[in-house]
């Protein structure tokens, strides 16, 4: 009788690390020879070749017999890594897409190896712990009240779900929803898959939500509004005026929430907090750690004053959160997100802070504005190049000059596919820009004078 092929290593146990280990060298050798091969920041050729380089290596994605862990590790990781926009690469910067720090992704190694899931403490005893401590520390950062409180999500898109999922819960189906044109699309489509009224969006010529036509705008909304700001554009990197939109939703009676994706990190650094003035006058506050905080997708949290604002969320399932275990003492997690099983994306967060510590964070935070200041100086003193403002934060808008907007979205489509830069796009004052979002703390000054050379020798016509 033939004696059954012994089952694969697992990464958990006492022995997970061990088997762990020689893999992981697999891993970091594909990484680099993915890197490699690559050669800059994205893959050259455009979609249809990068999908036929995959297509070849991978072959047989569901082969009768197995090639083993390492070859299959070797291959995979070297694809991954040869076909990838790299944000690590200082001319990968078109998106609100950060590189990773090292310490955050070697933590959330730990994670997948150990697979604890965040919807039942018997799960996750430990990684809840971390998750309560982490989401209570956060919070006190932008509320200085005593049960402050915030929720780990995906992202930004389902903080501001929550944000108004909340808010309906408190005012009912009614709700009017208000956000500048400057919001994150997110926002209107909360409003439509909660069964809301169709969301409102107010006009901002300047880029912000001026407080006058957010004034006249709940002057004329009756019933119960919330109001939406942003903090942190994802265009141009914009701040909304917080304080005094705030003092307008005072008067008229609404609530704000502001959507700090981008920008909520600012308050971690003593030379940058000063433009979220009034942030804390807000209900809840989204906030996004995989933009300006440098961890690997998904980091996001919901930030809210008084824990009881997340009431609403609370849900029993027997399996999970029994009611008399819950009087005998084990957390009850199901409250804490709409979803049911969920990583514990607050470890590599709470890594993170313990390794670099407030100043630390601070340092990275302050480097990256300044990177973004030193690129609009550059383009702002050639004559080459229209600068569209000095940045808020690290988002840069600039354009050739002389040019249109078909040659200038041409120029970023011919970058990505000869895979020389990787440079968003974005609308303002009526013209298409080019947009760098600079969120690379290791960005020099070379590499900013290599950007501006890469587009110089591109935009003669």
């Amino acid at each position: 009788m033939t004696e059954p092929a012994p089952a694969p290593p697992l990464a958990g146990g006492r022995d997970g690390g061990d088997a762990l280990r020689p893999l992981l060298d697999t891993v970091l050798t594909a990484l680099r020879t993915g890197a490699e091969e690559r050669r800059g920041p994205l893959p050259a050729g455009g979609p249809e070749a990068v999908a036929a380089r995959v297509a070849a290596a991978l072959g047989d994605v569901l082969p009768a017999h197995g090639t083993g862990d390492h070859e299959a590790l070797r291959t995979l990781v070297h694809t991954l890594a040869a076909g990838a926009a790299d944000p690590a690469d200082p001319l990968c910067v078109a998106h609100l897409h950060c590189p990773p720090l090292a310490v955050a992704a070697a933590a959330d190694l730990a994670v997948s190896a150990l697979n604890p899931s965040l919807d039942s403490w018997d799960q996750a005893p430990a990684a809840s712990a971390v998750e309560a401590l982490l989401t209570r520390a956060l919070a006190a950062e932008f509320y200085d009240t005593p049960r402050a409180d915030a929720l780990l999500t995906t992202g930004g898109t389902e903080a501001n779900q929550l944000a108004l999922l909340l808010a309906r819960e408190r005012h009912g189906p009614r709700l009017a929803v208000l956000h500048g044109a400057n919001a994150h699309h997110s926002v209107p489509r909360a409003a439509w898959l909660l069964g809301l009224p169709p969301a409102t969006a107010l006009p901002t010529p300047t880029g912000t939500l001026d407080p006058a036509t957010l004034d006249a705008a709940l002057a004329h909304t009756p019933g119960p509004a919330l109001v939406t700001a942003t903090a942190g554009t994802t265009d141009a990197g914009l701040i909304d005026p917080l304080d005094a939109l705030a003092d307008v939703c005072d008067r008229h009676r609404a609530e704000l929430h502001v959507d700090a994706a981008y920008g909520g990190a600012l308050a971690l650094s003593p030379r940058h907090r000063a433009k979220l003035t009034g942030l804390h006058r807000a209900r809840s506050i989204t906030l996004d750690l995989h933009k300006l905080g440098w961890q690997p997708v998904a980091a996001g949290l919901l930030v809210v004053p008084d824990t009881t604002l997340l009431a609403p969320l609370a849900h029993q399932a027997d399996y999970l959160n029994a009611t008399d275990d819950t009087e005998a003492g084990l957390p009850d997690l199901l409250g804490r997100s709409l979803r049911t099983t969920r990583r514990p994306d607050a470890f590599k967060i709470a890594a993170t802070l313990r390794s670099l510590g407030r100043d630390g964070l601070a340092r990275l935070i302050d480097r990256t504005c300044a990177a973004a200041h030193r690129l609009a100086e550059l383009l702002d003193a050639h004559p080459g190049f229209e600068l569209h403002a000095h940045p808020t934060i690290t988002t840069v808008l600039f354009r050739p000059t002389p040019t249109d907007d078909d040659h200038l979205a041409a120029l970023r489509r011919t970058l990505l596919h000869d895979g020389t830069a990787v440079l968003g796009r974005a609308t303002a004052d009526g013209r298409l820009w080019l947009k760098a979002t600079l969120l690379n703390p290791h960005t020099t000054a070379q590499d900013l004078d290599t950007l501006v050379t890469l587009l110089e020798g591109r935009t003669h016509r």
